[in-house]
């Protein structure tokens, strides 16, 4: 199943909360007016799109509308579309380029990050790279048992320390371990605590320091893992994530579990960060690569 099916599938909470709104305001229209876009506003700003978001989005339809003189809300649907969809694209692509490159994940818990990094792994693992965790979030509970078990269900290896090890310590025997056994990808498990960003960041400048010093030049990707169901509080966590650590994309999960599709935009229009993968259920293969015009696509159409 391709990604057009999975969101197709994966969207439908926020289909019938957002796009079938959407869709059934532009049928029943007369003409582009005012009003349409006053309703439409309301439905994004309710379907958790946000709403400065919303605000943007209906300004620019507005000028194309007077541009392209749009009569037919139906065109102005799709002009919707165009607009969603050039709003998201951009920065979505993984850069990889190194051998090895580095992926470091960090998110609070509960919002699957340990899930997504097995997945990633699994993801990565299927196109022939080969893959390293580094279990270097050692303060949580049970953190670097979880990843194991996603490591043994990869197929990939595991570089881990003892709970309450130094994070950075981790990382470094990983370097070491990928440049040895010649891996692809480093993806690194690190904390997320946002109860003291000083401190977050402190770690994560240690870590990015070590990596330099072991691997000079490699390609590094930050991403950050966001829970979906939690709407516009995972913009705000995003925000806040953002201050304390160079953020190059964003993973969201549990899209299918939400009606709260929405976020996406609010996520890349206000902080200008790329969603680069989507969780879309709970299978190893569920966690796929964002692409903008599919989505787009799916969260504007008819059925």
């Amino acid at each position: 199943m391709g990604f057009f099916d999975k969101i197709s599938s994966g969207l439908k909470k926020t289909k019938e909360t957002l796009s079938m709104p959407v869709s059934s305001l532009f049928r029943s229209s007369l003409s582009v007016n005012d009003e349409l876009f006053e309703e439409l506003e309301e439905l994004l700003i309710m379907g958790d799109v946000g709403a400065s978001t919303a605000g943007r989005i209906c300004d620019e339809l507005k000028q194309r509308v007077k541009e392209q003189g749009i009569k037919d809300p139906m065109e102005a649907k799709t002009a919707l579309k165009d607009i969603v969809a050039e709003m998201l694209r951009g920065g979505q692509e993984m850069v990889l380029e190194t051998k090895p490159s580095v992926v470091l994940v960090i998110g609070v818990n509960g919002v699957g990050k340990t899930t997504s990094i097995g997945k990633l792994a699994s993801f990565y693992k299927a196109q022939g790279k080969k893959v390293l965790l580094s279990a270097a979030d050692t303060f949580r509970a049970a953190a670097i048992e979880q990843l194991e078990i996603w490591a043994n269900r990869a197929d990939v290896d595991m570089v881990k320390h003892s709970e309450g090890a130094d994070p950075a310590a981790v990382v470094f025997d990983s370097c070491a371990a990928a440049k040895a056994r010649g891996a692809d990808i480093i993806i690194v498990d690190t904390a997320g605590r946002l109860h003291n960003k000083k401190n977050l960041m402190q770690e994560l400048e240690k870590i990015h320091r070590v990596i330099d010093r072991e691997l000079p030049n490699a390609s590094k990707e930050v991403l950050l893992v966001l829970d979906a169901t939690t709407g516009q509080n995972a913009v705000n966590q995003a925000r806040e994530f953002k201050t304390a650590a160079d953020i190059t994309g964003i993973v969201l999960t549990k899209l299918d579990g939400t009606a709260r599709g929405g976020v996406i935009l609010s996520i890349r229009e206000d902080l200008d960060v790329p969603v680069k993968f989507v969780g879309l259920g709970e299978g190893v293969d569920d966690l796929q690569p964002f692409d903008p015009d599919g989505f787009a696509a799916e969260l504007f159409s008819e059925d």
